[in-house]
Order: C-alpha cells, then sequence, then structure tokens
C-alpha cells in the first residue's frame, strides 16, 4: 500500500501476541515518517519484532496536549505519522482524543488500521449478550468514586465492560458483588493472547473467591464483563420508574431522610422499593 503524505495513521497493535500484527500494520509502521507511541519501551519491542526501524517519539497523556501542536506541524509539513498504544486500538482507553478531535475540525485526514482490541477479544468468547454492551474501560481509581459510578451503572440491562489493574481487580469485583448482587454472572478475561491467558466465568461471588485464592490470579491485564440488570423475573425491580415517580422521591429527599423518603414514595407510587432506594443513594452521592 501506498503511503500518503500529512495524513494521520491510527493503527492497531498486538494485545499480547506479536503475531497477531496485521499485514497492513506492518506496512504502515514500516512506511509512514514517525510513530507516535505511548511507551517507546513496550513499542520498541513490537518495532523490533518485524525489523521496523521508522523513528519513534513518546505521545502520552502527559505529554499529549504539550506536543499535539507539533504533530500538526509536521502533517502540515506534508509528514506521515502513525498513532500506536501499548497494546490493542489506539483510543480505547488509551491518549489520542485531543489530537484526534483537533484534526478533525480542521478536516483533517485519518486513517484507521484496525486489528486486536482487548474488548472485542474478551466480548467474543465470554458467552455474555454482546448485541448491545456497555463499555466503560477503567473505572475510578479512588474507592468510593469508583462505587457510585458502579451505583450508577447497575441499572444497565446490556453487557457491561471494564477494564482493570491488577492491584486493583479484587477491590473492583468486591465492589461489583455488593453493588450489583450475587445472582449476576461475570467473566474474567486475564492475559489474553499471552501464555497465562485465562477466562473464568462464574458468578461475581464465585469469582471474588477465586481471585482470593491464589495471588497469581491477580496478576496481569484483565478485562471483566458482567451480564445486564435482568429485565424481568421474581424478586426483580419494575423495568422503569416514570418521571413523576422520580421527581416525587427527589421532592421527599429535599424534606425527609433517605429512610423516610423511599419508604413514603413507595407508598405514593407503587414502585419496588429497591429501585427507589437504589435511585435515592445516586441523587445523594449526586447532592
Amino acid at each position: 500500500m501506498s503511503i500518503e503524505p500529512g495524513v494521520l495513521y491510527v493503527v492497531a497493535t498486538p494485545i499480547g501476541n506479536l503475531e497477531d500484527i496485521t499485514l497492513r500494520a506492518l506496512q504502515v509502521l514500516a512506511g509512514v515518517d514517525l510513530i507516535l507511541a505511548e511507551d517507546t519501551r513496550v513499542s520498541g519491542r513490537l518495532l523490533q519484532r518485524f525489523a521496523i526501524t521508522t523513528p519513534v517519539r513518546a505521545f502520552h497523556e502527559h505529554n499529549e496536549r504539550k506536543i499535539t501542536s507539533w504533530v500538526i506541524e509536521r502533517l502540515e509539513a506534508n509528514a506521515s505519522v502513525a498513532l500506536i498504544s501499548d497494546a490493542g486500538t489506539p483510543l480505547l482507553s488509551d491518549p489520542g482524543f485531543y489530537l484526534t478531535r483537533l484534526l478533525r475540525a480542521q478536516n483533517k485526514k485519518i486513517v484507521p488500521i484496525p486489528g486486536p482490541s482487548a474488548l472485542v477479544c474478551g466480548l467474543s468468547v465470554a458467552g455474555l449478550p454482546t448485541d448491545r454492551f456497555v463499555f466503560e474501560g477503567f473505572l475510578p481509581a479512588k474507592r468510593e468514586a469508583r462505587r457510585h459510578r458502579l451505583r450508577e451503572l447497575e441499572r444497565e440491562y446490556q453487557t457491561l465492560v471494564l477494564y482493570e489493574a491488577p492491584h486493583r481487580v479484587l477491590a473492583t469485583v468486591a465492589d461489583l458483588v455488593e453493588i450489583f448482587g450475587r445472582e449476576r454472572q461475570a467473566v474474567i478475561a486475564r492475559e489474553l493472547t499471552k501464555t497465562f491467558e485465562t477466562i473464568r466465568s462464574d458468578s461475581l461471588p464465585a469469582l471474588e473467591g477465586w481471585l482470593q485464592e491464589d495471588g497469581n490470579h491477580q496478576r496481569g491485564e484483565f478485562v471483566l464483563m458482567v451480564e445486564g440488570r435482568p429485565k424481568t423475573g421474581p424478586g426483580q425491580d419494575q423495568d422503569e420508574v416514570t418521571e413523576e415517580e422520580l421527581r416525587t422521591l427527589h421532592l421527599l429527599l429535599e424534606e425527609l431522610s433517605l429512610k423516610k423518603a423511599v419508604a413514603l414514595a413507595v407508598r405514593l407510587t407503587g414502585q419496588n422499593k429497591n429501585t427507589l432506594y437504589r435511585l435515592a443513594l445516586q441523587a445523594q452521592d449526586r447532592a
């Protein structure tokens, strides 16, 4: 393929197994004038493996805004540039948004070079519904912020996909058990495409126990996938809360304690108590 001058190529790279690189990606990386890499040491192993000698410059969350103007100047001077992340498809929980947004605003050409993605790789083998899903990426690192976000996500009917770091994965799964309940099915995909690839499917409490039983189970890179909230069934919440029911709850919360407001809202609306209690907690978190 021919490399166009003045174009940014967004190139997907392997998430573990270097043999997953595409032929087109290799051609682009070898043919452009410059490669922007999240971590030059990590990307250096890939480039060395395939004898690619293109100049590389670091481009990560700490310097993206600082050097974006320089990158745009290079593109305007008809240089061709490839953007890669440490692994997978760039901009999925990786740097690049600021640069691509500015280039789009200036009607500059951006070409995607598709390839591996931990998100798609995990979903393809999870055995959970994939017709619709919610990709949340990395949750907040701090416990209260993480739990607040999970309370918002608990009502989603679609499969939930998370990325998580090894030092937080156990705490995150423990929060999922508490907030999502003990019945939800989930899948942990660990070290996808690598030597110690592990894909574990079970209930959330069982997966929490599996992580606890061996410290090695908490090592590596994780994709967590959780089935969506069931829409029907014994003991399940009603599917929807009307605007009027929500307004009633908020008005009561302005005057009463959370417990009393929920109890009175249940009597006035007939809505499920658990549903209203969760909504009340979310309202308090936002206040």
